[in-house]
């Protein structure tokens, strides 16, 4: 298979899927792989090649990546876990000899203090020395981080660890076209793409959302040890708590701001912006 697509059950890999079919890339091409192939079949209806694969187990990548061209790493969800997985996957994708392996990195992550930086980071030393052609695809916060909260936003307002700092996110699906552009096209390996929408701060976020509600939404800047009390306090587990506020200590500290230009150019537009998206949730 030319393109093979890790991931595809999530979010991120199924509209990169989507975004390279709407190219006109055969779906016959394009080799969609998951944990969990029955949550594929429409894609197999549609043509796609469909395929098993899980990080933790290296044979199924072996398999998987039989005969790709091109590979869509897209990161592992399981946060702590993902050295040694993402390393599995380089070792099939330099055994499978892949021609590109386009990751999904984080932004900033050869320097950035979050704790999600961290598995990034190693991944992407990992790429390196690999010897296989690869670009980073350094993916700012979704706008969907935030747009899939504005029940809580409307009913007890916005609250963060952020401070002033300022977010480049972008929708999932502009980081996925991104995504099948630099898989369709030539001359992006060794590229580091830095990719995020026009940057807001979080209070900017509170006013948009009022400004489109009609109702008053404000910021509340907490400490982060009390950010994470809070989400805690509304059922997430602490680690995911801690994981979150502690981005959002990174946010601050402008490690979630990238130019907009990696995105419009791989998109050849703007991205889409902070009211187009919540406009589109409300």
């Amino acid at each position: 298979m030319p393109i093979v697509v890790t991931g595809a059950t999530g979010h991120l890999g199924r509209l990169v899927v989507e975004s390279l079919l709407r190219r006109g890339v055969p779906a016959d091409r394009i080799a969609a792989l998951g944990r969990d192939v029955t949550r594929l079949a429409d894609l197999a209806e549609r043509g796609v090649v469909v395929r098993p694969a899980d990080y933790t187990d290296p044979g199924s990548l072996r398999a998987a990546f039989a005969g790709a061209e091109k590979l869509m790493f897209v990161s592992g969800s399981e946060v702590g876990r993902r050295v040694e997985q993402h390393r599995a996957v380089i070792a099939a994708a330099r055994e499978a000899g892949v021609g590109l392996v386009a990751y999904t990195s984080i932004a900033h992550a050869d320097t950035a203090t979050m704790s999600l930086a961290a598995e990034h980071r190693v991944t992407e030393e990992e790429l390196r020395a690999s010897g296989l052609p690869y670009v980073l695809l350094r993916n700012s916060w979704y706008l969907e981080n935030y747009t899939g909260q504005l029940p809580t936003y409307l009913a007890h307002g916005v609250a963060g660890s952020a401070g002033d700092g300022r977010v480049s996110a972008a929708t999932r699906a502009d980081y996925a076209e991104a995504a099948a552009e630099v898989l369709t096209t030539d001359g992006h390996a060794g590229q580091v793409y830095e990719l995020g929408g026009e940057a807001f701060t979080l209070t900017e976020l509170a006013a948009e959302i009022s400004r489109q509600s009609g109702r008053t939404v404000g910021y509340t800047d907490l400490p982060v040890a009390d950010f994470t009390a809070l989400l805690v306090a509304a059922g997430l587990p602490e680690a995911y708590a801690a994981t979150l506020a502690d981005a959002d200590r990174g946010l601050a500290r402008g490690e979630l701001h990238v130019p907009v230009q990696d995105l419009e150019k791989l998109l050849g537009r703007r991205p889409t912006s902070l009211a187009e998206a919540v406009r589109a949730a409300l």
